[in-house]
């Protein structure tokens, strides 16, 4: 039967248990030396493990965490990742992993403060682990993996309607499906719902690099408004790629409208086109992306079902008017009236 919570703990266990800590200290500064960042992230989980045991079973308050946090301070002056905030993540990150083996092989391979991005941002446990992975495999700075949480990367990645179990390798298949997303947040451009579809193009041209980061890892730009010439007649692609782990060309297709089924005949045309006239003969099968402002999913699966190229539906989320974002007229009237009622009254 767990005791009820105290405001501190007993003088002679709380001693032990600082003694304890700072010898784990000691030995993981020893070790830090060949691995920085695994030993550092595994201490840290284990100090938090040490605070929920003796709070579950021993009844210590949260006060404690508090007088740790000063104490360790005074025992390691020059370490500055003992403070209140720190520990407090330390607890929370030893909950949210029970297994020491998660820890190692998955969230000690990347910094600590990665993983409070995850604590504060991420709350399913399966999606930690996946951001996780992405970071090994990406290597996301902190920065970059805050933006794709708050993206909602980890629902979108591989939710695209596609046809590539039929039209691709097996091997292939499941490496397009989960790059290509749905849908696509360009909160980055200026643009608003309005835009026409060379605006949307222009736009993405010239933010480039943001639109890169959007797509993922591999996505290499060859060009926009790329020419195609076709029994004596010229065809433009709007956005021309090559994904350097697919090997292979990836050809989208701006819409700024709904999704029509005979979209998927002129994608067919282009991915027909350059497999003929660019793809080597090492490069795999060519992929088209029709990327709309909206679908119906039931008719992209209709329109992309007998088709025998790889072929993809996605959408796009243009940022929302500004003047969505501004209060309206009457609005400002209100708050206005209601400041000068305040200054009335005083």
């Amino acid at each position: 039967m767990l005791r009820p919570p105290s405001l501190f703990p007993e003088e002679e266990n709380y001693i032990a248990f600082l003694n304890d800590l700072k010898d784990r200290i000691r030995q993981a500064q020893v070790k830090a030396a060949l691995a920085v960042n695994k030993e550092l992230v595994l201490l840290y989980w284990q100090v938090g493990q040490e605070i929920l045991q003796r709070q579950r079973e021993a009844g210590w308050g949260s006060k404690v965490i508090q007088r740790l946090a000063k104490d360790l301070k005074r025992a390691f002056p020059s370490i500055k990742g003992f403070s209140r905030t720190n520990l407090l993540y330390m607890r929370a990150f030893a909950e949210a992993y029970p297994d020491e083996q998660i820890v190692q092989q998955l969230a000690g391979q990347i910094p600590w403060f990665h993983n409070c991005v995850l604590l504060d941002k991420e709350k399913d446990p399966e999606a930690r682990r996946w951001y996780i992975q992405k970071t090994i495999e990406n290597g996301w700075s902190r920065n970059v993996l805050t933006l794709q949480i708050e993206s909602g990367l980890y629902q979108r990645q591989g939710s695209a309607v596609t046809n590539f179990d039929r039209t691709l390798p097996e091997s292939q298949s499941d490496l397009a499906q989960n790059l290509i997303k749905d849908p696509y947040k360009l909160d980055f451009l200026t643009l608003t719902n309005a835009a026409q579809e060379r605006d949307l193009e222009s736009a993405l041209v010239t933010h480039i690099r943001d639109f890169l980061l959007e797509l993922g890892i591999g996505f290499a730009f060859v060009g926009s408004q790329y020419r195609l010439e076709v029994s004596g007649n010229e065809y433009f692609i709007d956005l021309l790629f090559y994904h350097l782990r697919l090997r292979c060309y990836i050809v989208i297709d701006l819409k700024v409208t709904e999704f029509k089924p005979e979209y998927t005949g002129k994608m067919n045309f282009y991915v027909s086109a350059v497999d003929d006239l660019m793809r080597h003969p090492d490069d795999q099968p060519t992929i088209g992306i029709v990327l709309c402002k909206s679908k119906d999913r039931t008719i992209a699966e209709y329109a992309l079902r007998n088709l025998n190229t790889p072929l993809a539906v996605s959408t796009h989320q243009l940022p929302k008017q500004l003047k969505e974002n501004l209060p309206s007229v009457e609005q400002l009237e209100i708050e206005l009236n209601a400041v000068l009622a305040e200054l009335e009254s005083e």
